[in-house]
């Protein structure tokens, strides 16, 4: 057996260690890549962001790099449990932690504050997130025209609130949000920015997002980051006797899922109409276009024992209009809604989340949302 050989077979046995069955910094299955100067085990995507680290991280393909021994054995006495022992000390509650479906952004971030600014490889170390103000420039989609143009944004902690100005120098801000309406999602192909994050807060118990983004990706991803750290302060005030780790599931959250279906109108009787729809939590939301400020409409989506249900298909007599032909329908106690997915993957993914949704137990604040609703609507 040559050396090689041999030390494809150890790593595979090295593999087999608890923790190193996923990656180390997104937790993707089966890692194929390793960092033999960190001792962790990554994924290939995450492999080609150490690998802009030459000074941090040096990376080799299990199967098909040539390992040698004393790096062989230097993964063997380290490995992904006890790195993230030694990187990930004290990673702040608020701090999201990428998963392989996040954007490039996140990860990238995330691995250079663990392995090359050490963020959270000292206990008790101070976060900028953590300075109860954040005050800066970020591009900002224009409401009407779609052009980003830089606004000054402004994060309070002692406020509660997220405001911007048209101008820097403003003494009145177009817009106040409290923290505790805020969404912040990354939407990178959305927006057609790879920093491009998207803010969604309630005026007037309507859903409105704003699109941001800003060059420098440590930049928009401090400004996430610090907007979580507040939502958390404001959540222990209002919640007292709740641990953090009760409280961090309330904090930003990536939408359950998005894309194009068709609907029709109250009557059922209008031609289908191409939407793109959102779902957030129990609110699906549909808008003309992706990018559009207001929601054209949303439903709420309640608990299958209170007379919410999804269910393929149409009702028989529906005319569908065009080539999309897997149909949905929703009932709420209100009304039924129909819609049409453009192929059978879709509708049956759709589905899944409605029905996913619809079985999971209310909490008091949906269905406190969801009287609102019914006044509202």
């Amino acid at each position: 057996m040559s050396a090689n050989e041999r030390a494809t077979r150890a790593l595979k046995e090295i593999l087999q260690n608890p923790g190193n069955d996923a990656c180390a910094d997104c937790g993707a299955p089966d890692p194929d890549w390793g960092s033999c100067s960190l001792g962790v085990f990554i994924c290939l995507a995450c492999s080609g962001i150490h690998r802009n680290l030459p000074d941090v991280s040096k990376v080799k393909s299990l199967s098909l790099s040539h390992w040698e021994d004393h790096e062989v054995q230097f993964m063997s006495e380290n490995g992904n449990e006890l790195m993230k022992i030694k990187y990930e000390a004290a990673v702040p509650f608020y701090y999201y932690k990428p998963t392989y479906k996040d954007c490039q952004t996140l990860k990238e971030q995330w691995i250079r504050a663990k392995y090359e600014r050490k963020e959270f490889s000292e206990p008790w170390k101070n976060f900028t997130y953590e300075e109860g103000i954040k005050d800066g420039l970020l591009m900002k989609m224009g409401r009407d025209n779609g052009q980003f143009l830089s606004r000054r944004f402004v994060l309070s902690e002692r406020e509660g609130t997220l405001k911007y100005f048209t101008k820097y120098d403003a003494k009145e801000p177009k817009a106040v949000i409290k923290v505790d309406t805020i969404n912040a999602t990354f939407q990178p192909k959305k927006i057609g920015n790879p920093n491009g994050l998207q803010i969604t807060y309630l005026k007037d118990y309507s859903t409105r997002n704003i699109f941001v983004y800003h060059d420098n990706c440590k930049e928009i991803v401090d400004w996430f980051n610090t907007i979580r750290a507040v939502q958390l302060h404001y959540l222990k005030v209002a919640f007292p006797g709740s641990t953090d780790a009760e409280l961090v599931h309330k904090l930003t959250r990536n939408f359950l899922k998005e894309g194009q279906m068709e609907k029709t109108g109250p009557k059922h009787t209008e031609g289908f109409k191409k939407r793109w729809f959102t779902l957030d939590q129990r609110r699906l939301m549909y808008f003309k276009d992706p990018l559009d400020a207001f929601a054209k409409g949303e439903v709420f989506l309640g608990n299958k024992g209170h007379g919410y249900s999804a269910s393929p298909g149409l009702p028989a007599g529906t005319h569908c209009n065009g080539a999309w032909q897997h149909g949905i329908t929703i009932v709420t106690p209100e009304r039924g809604f129909l819609f049409t997915c453009e192929s059978e993957a879709d509708q049956q993914d759709w589905l899944k989340h409605f029905n996913n949704v619809m079985n999971a137990v209310m909490s008091p604040q949906e269905y406190t949302m969801e009287a609102l609703f019914k006044h509202k609507h």
